[in-house]
C-alpha cells in the first residue's frame, strides 16, 4: 500500500499482524486459522489475544519469533511499525505494509486485505457497511465545534491535521484547530488557550486520560467542554469502524 511489490502465497496461510486494529480486521474477515502471530498490543478480540502467539510490541518486534512462526504473510502500517524492523522482515518475508491517514485509505485498506487474503466478499461486505454508518453521522448536527484531541500527558501531545484521528473529528463535522501541523506534536496549554477550542477530548489511549486529568484542561480553559473519548473508536482503522459512528452520535 506504501508502493513496495509484494508476492505471496496466494491464499496465505501463515499470517502475522503486526498492527492491533488491523489484527481485528483479520478476524472480523473469519482467519482465524490463518492468523498465526500478533503483538502484545493486539488486544481484540480477547480470544486471540489470549491463545495467538505474540510476537512482542508494535515497534519492539521480536524477529527470533517470527522467523520460527515462518509466515508467508506480514501485516504491517507505516506508522505503528518502525521502518528498520519493517525492513528487515522484508528482506526474508512478504510484508504488506498500510499507510492510513483518511477514512477513504482505511477503507481501500480493508478492501485490499480483503484482497491479499482471499476475502474479498467479506471485506466487500464490511466496507458497505462502515459507509453507511458514516453517511448517517453526516446527517446528525454537530455545530461545527472547534475541538482538540489530546493523546499523551507529559509532555502533552495532540493530533494533528495529516493523521486519520483528525479525519475521524472532520467527520463528525468537527474542526481540528491544529489541522495546520502534522503528525502528533508537543503543545503546551498556553498555545491551546490561544487556539480556543470549544471542545477537548482526552483519548483513552495511547496514554490513559482519566476523570482528573479534565481538571487540568479546565484550569486552562474553564469555559471549554472537556470529554474523555474512547481512542480505539477515533483510532482503530479496521472493522471497529464499524462500531464508531453510533459512538460519535453519543458524542454529538
Amino acid at each position: 500500500m506504501i508502493g513496495n511489490r509484494v508476492t505471496i502465497s496466494y491464499p496465505p496461510t501463515r499470517i502475522i499482524s503486526l498492527v492491533p486494529s488491523q489484527t481485528e480486521l483479520l478476524f472480523d474477515l473469519g482467519l482465524s486459522e490463518e492468523v498465526v502471530g500478533i503483538t502484545k498490543f493486539c488486544i481484540h478480540p480477547e480470544e486471540w489475544f489470549h491463545a495467538k502467539k505474540r510476537v512482542g510490541g508494535t515497534k519492539t518486534l521480536h524477529s527470533n519469533i517470527i522467523r520460527d512462526l515462518n509466515p508467508d504473510l506480514i501485516i504491517a502500517n507505516k506508522e505503528e511499525n518502525t521502518r528498520e524492523q519493517i525492513e528487515e522482515l522484508a528482506a526474508i518475508f512478504p510484508v504488506w505494509t498500510s499507510d492510513i491517514k483518511t477514512i477513504d485509505d482505511a477503507l481501500s485498506m480493508i478492501t485490499k486485505v480483503g484482497d491479499l487474503t482471499g476475502r474479498k466478499e467479506q471485506a466487500g461486505k464490511l466496507v458497505s457497511e462502515i459507509r453507511t454508518g458514516f453517511q448517517g453521522l453526516h446527517q446528525v448536527e454537530s455545530g461545527n465545534k472547534k475541538v482538540a484531541y489530546f493523546i499523551w500527558r507529559n509532555p502533552w501531545m495532540i493530533a494533528g491535521g495529516d493523521t486519520f484521528i483528525s479525519d475521524m473529528l472532520k467527520a463528525c463535522g468537527w474542526e481540528n484547530v491544529f489541522s495546520g501541523i502534522d503528525r502528533y506534536p508537543e503543545i503546551t496549554l498556553d498555545l491551546l488557550k490561544e487556539m480556543q477550542p470549544e471542545l477537548v477530548l482526552l483519548s483513552s489511549e495511547p496514554y490513559p486520560f482519566k476523570e482528573a486529568h479534565i481538571e487540568e484542561i479546565k484550569i486552562a480553559l474553564p469555559a471549554t467542554k472537556v470529554l474523555l473519548a474512547d481512542g480505539e473508536m477515533f483510532s482503530w482503522y479496521g472493522s471497529r469502524m464499524k462500531l464508531a459512528p453510533e459512538y460519535m452520535k453519543g458524542l454529538l
